[in-house]
C-alpha cells in the first residue's frame, strides 16, 4: 500500500457526545466542537435546508472508545495519526471515490503524491490542515537564530522555550531536527535519534504548552521567546499587535498536520447524505470559512484562488524547505513514541 493509500485509507471539551437540536436526523456527524459551523458545509445546507445532526468529542481517543462501545454515527472527523488504529479496529468502511466530486482536486503537496495514484481502498479523505513551525518574539529573537531547529538546543535560550504537550507534534519536530522528513518508514535508529534529541532539549524548556491560548500567553508575557507552534498562533497574535514571527523555513524544515473524515461502519443514517456532506466540505465554498478559522483546505484548486500573501499571513503560504507531513504511522511505533515522550517529559 502506498503512503497516500494508507493516508486516504487517516479542542474544546465535551466529555459526552451530545447531539445538536433541531437538525437533520438523516445524518449524524461525530466531530470536534466548532466544526458544526454551517459555513464549512454550506452546500449541504443549501441542498437539504439545514445542517446534519452533530455529536461531539473532546479528543480522538475518547471518540474511538465511544465508537468501540457501540455509539453509532455515520461519519467522523479524525486526524491522520489515528487513522490506522481506526482501520485496524474494523470501525470504518471505505469511501467510493467516484462519488466524491472534488477528489481529484486534493492537494498532492500534502502527501508528495498524485492523489489519483493507486487502487487501494480509500478510508480517509483529507479536508483540513495546518502547519507547525517556530513561533517567536521577532523583537527579541534574531532571524538567524530561527534559521535552524537547533534553537531548541541553544543554551542562550535556556528556560525561554516551549514545545507542545503533544506526542505527534513533538516527534515531528524531533525527526526533522535529526534529518528525517518522512516518519512513516522511520527506522529504530531514526526513532532513537529523535528521542535522544527531545531528551537533549528537555532541560532547555520552560514548559510544554497544552493549547494555543496558553502558548500565546507564554509569548505575550515574555516567559518564552520561541516555541514549536501551530499556524493559528500567527494571525491570533498579530491581531493582538504582538511582534510574532513564524519561521517555517529553518534548514531542517517544518511540518504539516492533516485531518479529514472517515465513513463509519454500521451508521444508521443516509449514506447518500454522507457523500453530500463530504462533497460540501471539499467544495470551494468551504475554503474561505476554513481559512477564517485558521485551517487550510485540502481542495488545492480552490486554495489556489487565494493569494500567496493571504495564505502567508495565516502561516500556510508556499515555502522552500523540507516538510514532514504527519501522516499515519505504524501503531507500534506510535505507541513507542508516546511511551518515550512521557518518560522524557518526566525527566528520564
Amino acid at each position: 500500500m502506498t503512503a497516500l493509500a494508507r493516508l486516504l485509507a487517516t479542542s474544546a471539551a465535551c466529555c459526552l457526545a451530545t447531539a445538536a437540536a433541531a437538525q437533520d436526523d438523516s445524518l449524524l456527524v461525530f466531530d470536534y466542537p466548532g466544526f458544526e459551523n454551517p459555513d464549512f458545509h454550506s452546500n449541504y445546507v443549501e441542498q437539504h435546508g439545514d445542517s446534519p445532526e452533530f455529536a461531539f468529542f473532546g479528543d480522538e481517543e475518547e471518540a474511538f472508545q465511544k465508537l468501540r462501545s457501540g455509539f453509532r454515527a455515520d461519519v467522523s472527523h479524525v486526524c491522520a495519526g489515528s487513522v490506522n488504529k481506526w482501520i485496524e479496529a474494523g470501525i470504518l468502511e471505505p469511501w467510493d471515490t467516484s462519488r466524491i466530486e472534488h477528489f481529484g482536486d486534493l492537494n498532492s503537496n500534502l502527501t508528495g503524491q498524485d492523489v489519483t495514484d493507486g487502487t487501494e481502498e480509500v478510508y480517509f479523505v483529507p479536508t483540513d490542515f495546518g502547519s507547525t513551525a517556530i513561533a517567536y518574539n521577532a523583537d527579541e529573537v534574531p532571524e538567524e537564530d530561527v534559521a535552524s531547529l537547533d534553537i531548541f538546543a541553544n543554551p542562550d535560550y535556556a528556560g525561554r522555550l516551549t514545545l507542545p504537550d503533544n506526542v505527534d507534534d513533538a516527534y515531528a519536530l524531533a525527526y526533522l531536527a535529526t534529518g528525517t522528513t518522512n516518519w512513516q518508514d522511520a527506522t529504530d535508529e531514526q526513532f532513537q535519534a529523535a528521542s535522544d534529541w527531545l531528551r537533549e532539549v528537555h532541560p532547555n524548556l520552560r514548559t510544554y504548552w497544552t493549547d494555543p491560548a496558553e502558548l500565546s500567553q507564554l509569548l505575550a508575557s515574555g516567559e518564552v521567546l520561541a516555541g514549536w507552534a501551530w499556524n493559528e498562533t500567527l494571525p491570533t497574535m498579530a491581531e493582538q499587535g504582538f511582534p510574532i514571527g513564524f519561521a517555517r523555513e529553518p534548514e531542517q524544515g517544518s511540518s504539516l498536520w492533516l485531518c479529514g473524515y472517515v465513513n463509519l461502519q454500521d451508521g444508521e443514517g443516509s449514506e447518500e447524505r454522507a457523500y453530500d456532506f463530504l462533497n460540501a466540505l471539499l467544495a470551494p465554498s468551504a475554503t474561505q470559512p476554513l481559512l477564517d478559522a485558521g485551517y487550510g483546505h485540502s481542495n488545492q484548486a480552490a486554495m489556489s484562488e487565494i493569494g500567496d500573501e493571504a495564505l502567508t499571513e495565516v502561516g500556510l503560504g508556499p515555502i522552500d524547505a523540507p516538510v514532514l507531513a504527519q501522516l499515519p504511522i505504524d501503531g507500534e511505533l506510535r505507541q513507542r513514541q508516546s511511551a518515550e515522550f512521557e518518560k522524557i517529559k518526566a525527566g528520564f
